[in-house]
């Protein structure tokens, strides 16, 4: 394994940031990975990820790197592949691990599967599919952002796939965030009887979900040129895409912002110039315990660890870091250890360390 500890962060104060950020970063390489996309770390130690052409690689704490067996077959073209993984609530006593992924002709669909994992090998055994976007199709993103609610429910994003109009059809699995049981059914108590899955509406591509101490469900998305979002997702709420957005269509052309249409619930933070949000945390460690109480973002264009302070229904950027590299994920420990994964090739898997 290499292990070095690499240069000191630069650190800048972004236009849409309220103050420098204070805490001076290192890193620890622990491991390099070829176009990775998502993290999960073990309780035991070690990690989970998986690259977009559709390997999933175990990581031990001390960095050896070995491909898992039993991962599903993907379809890779452009923005599809392999994408999230996560561990189910139960892991230690369960061994189920979930993942999304995108297969199928024209496009392919966004699938949601879970399997046992065992390490022994490493494997995956026993993989079945509990979830698929329907109707099939599309070019981009598909969200399949993966978060299990404090009360087990599993919450699971689904992009629009570049169509825009989907996302206010219910009837249609893109452009949504869905609430299901942990076999992939739909969970009881959700708002649309004819669309059972479906949580919320009007998403572009969301790309980021996590909750926060107090049980509240967050999530980002990617704008089009410009507005990115940050919305906290309440139940039934229809965010507005591709009706509304505080970004500008890729040609230049305007789209109504959403104090147009006040039917449409607004991001509680937006990004122009664009950050390109990928993973997200909510800290709540003790060692950067000046933290606490924040989402942790990468970015994508960005080049950033991005910091926002939530408190109460509002939320504000207040740090960035120029890591100089795109970064695809963010992942924290129960010690409250924070790492990073960057995107592309000879990408790295990275743990932060207080700076001098």
């Amino acid at each position: 394994m290499i292990r070095e500890i690499l240069a000191t962060v630069v650190i800048f104060l972004a236009s849409s940031a309220s103050a420098i950020a204070q805490t001076p970063l290192e890193f620890e390489q622990i491991a390099t990975f070829d176009q990775p996309w998502a993290m999960a770390v073990l309780p035991q130690g070690g990690f989970l990820v998986t690259e977009k052409a559709g390997r999933l690689a175990y990581v031990s704490a001390t960095g050896e790197v070995r491909t898992i067996e039993g991962a599903p077959s993907v379809t890779v073209d452009g923005q599809v592949g392999l994408h999230d993984v996560a561990l189910a609530p139960d892991f230690e006593t369960s061994g189920l691990v979930y993942l999304t992924w995108v297969d199928g002709t024209n496009g392919g669909a966004l699938h949601l599967g879970r399997g046992r994992l065992d390490l022994a090998g490493p494997r995956l055994d026993d993989l079945q599919i509990i979830w698929r976007a329907e109707p099939m199709g599309g070019s981009g993103h598909p969200g399949a952002m993966i978060a299990f609610g404090p009360d087990g429910h599993l919450f699971v994003t689904s992009g629009d796939r570049q169509l825009g109009d989907p996302a206010q059809v219910l009837g249609d699995g893109r452009g949504k965030i869905l609430r299901l049981m942990a076999d992939g059914a739909p969970a009881s108590g959700n708002p649309f009887p004819n669309a059972p899955e479906v949580w919320t509406s009007g998403h572009r591509n969301p790309y980021g979900l996590t909750f926060d101490g107090t049980g509240r469900l967050w999530s980002h998305e990617m704008g089009p040129r410009g507005g990115d979002e940050l919305n906290m997702i309440v139940v039934g709420q229809n965010y507005g895409w591709p009706l509304v957005s505080e970004g500008r269509q890729y040609s230049g052309r305007a789209i109504p912002n959403h104090a147009s249409r006040p039917e449409f619930t607004p991001p509680l933070l937006e990004w122009t110039p664009i950050i390109a949000p990928a993973g997200m945390i909510y800290y709540d460690g003790l060692v950067f315990p000046e933290w606490q109480g924040s989402l942790l973002l990468g970015g994508l264009a960005s080049q950033a660890l991005v910091r926002v302070e939530i408190s109460g229904n509002t939320a504000r950027e207040v740090d960035r870091w120029d890591i100089g590299h795109r970064i695809r994920d963010v992942a924290t420990d129960v010690d409250g250890q924070v790492y990073l994964l960057e995107d592309g090739s000879n990408a790295r898997l990275l743990r932060l360390i207080r700076g001098n």
